[in-house]
């Protein structure tokens, strides 16, 4: 993977350690269904932290949770000494906690340098905005914009590919530009869910060379049903089932522990029930 530049990703500042994010006795309930149950798990900064499970486990609701979609009922999010629970997305962004999606979600009309500039606009002011509406601008504010957009699209190979639409790439391309989109915003905390999907085995390992680069900057929360991709990018993997944690260690503890194994060979959970889907 191309080493770019590192702008896209902001570091600690000098002295100042980074911040472990930590999930304590978070329970989310949808009508009858408890989706998360008294859930509790750290992730160490520059750390790849993997969540895994069968089917209706409850991992997306977790992300959901981590950045702010779905508010538990009981427990508490923390990053560092910051409380993050009840505070909406926007919010979160802007202090430090970007996502991806399963899919791409890229806005189909935009190139891909301004698909990435729209997901800096927590941190933009004038840029973004108002110079595809245009409207007043600061000019140095969108040089920097793009600045650090092209910056974050060289990161994941893709900066060659900045002036053509969302349409016009490879899926796996487009996946690429959704995860620049993330890394604009210089995230401390970076959740990605699914990064694999619809990517061939061929395309794997230069994902995992680049979601290790990425944890040398911020903790990296992974999503994933590829085994084999967790397995050798995680250092950190945490077991959900029917949403309640079953394990929380090393990859070789978690393959080893016969509770995980049995969540993997038992009964599929129930689909969601009062609107919300099971989620992977």
């Amino acid at each position: 993977m191309n080493d770019g530049s590192s702008a896209a990703v902001a570091p600690a500042p000098p002295g100042q350690r980074p911040e472990v994010l930590e999930v304590r006795d978070v329970t989310v309930r949808f009508g009858g269904l408890t989706a998360l149950d008294a859930v509790s798990l750290t992730a160490a900064p520059r750390q790849v932290t993997g969540i895994i499970g069968p089917n209706g486990a409850g991992k997306t609701t977790l992300l959901n949770v981590l950045c702010g979609f779905v508010r538990p009922a009981t427990g508490d999010v923390s990053l560092g000494a910051a409380s993050l629970t009840g505070l909406p997305p926007h919010r979160l962004a802007s202090l430090g906690i970007a996502r991806t999606l399963q899919g791409v979600g890229l806005f189909r009309g935009l190139t891909v340098l301004e698909n990435v500039m729209a997901g800096a606009t927590s941190q933009a002011r004038a840029g973004f905005w108002s110079a595809l509406l245009g409207l007043p601008r600061s000019d140095r504010d969108e040089r920097a914009l793009r600045q650090r957009s092209l910056a974050a699209l060289d990161r994941v190979g893709v900066a060659g590919e900045a002036g053509r639409l969302p349409d016009q790439l490879a899926y796996g391309l487009r996946k690429r530009v959704a995860l620049a989109r993330a890394l604009v915003t210089g995230p401390r905390v970076l959740l990605l869910d699914e990064p694999a999907s619809g990517l061939s085995e061929a395309e794997l390992p230069e994902l995992g060379d680049l979601i290790t680069e990425l944890a040398e900057d911020a903790s990296v929360v992974v999503v994933e049903h590829r085994m084999d991709l967790m397995m050798s990018v995680c250092q950190a993997i945490a077991v959900l089932d029917f949403g309640r944690l079953i394990a929380h260690g090393t990859p070789e503890a978690v393959q080893a522990d016969p509770a995980v194994t049995d969540a993997y060979l038992g009964t599929e959970a129930p689909a969601g029930e009062d609107g919300e889907p099971a989620d992977g």
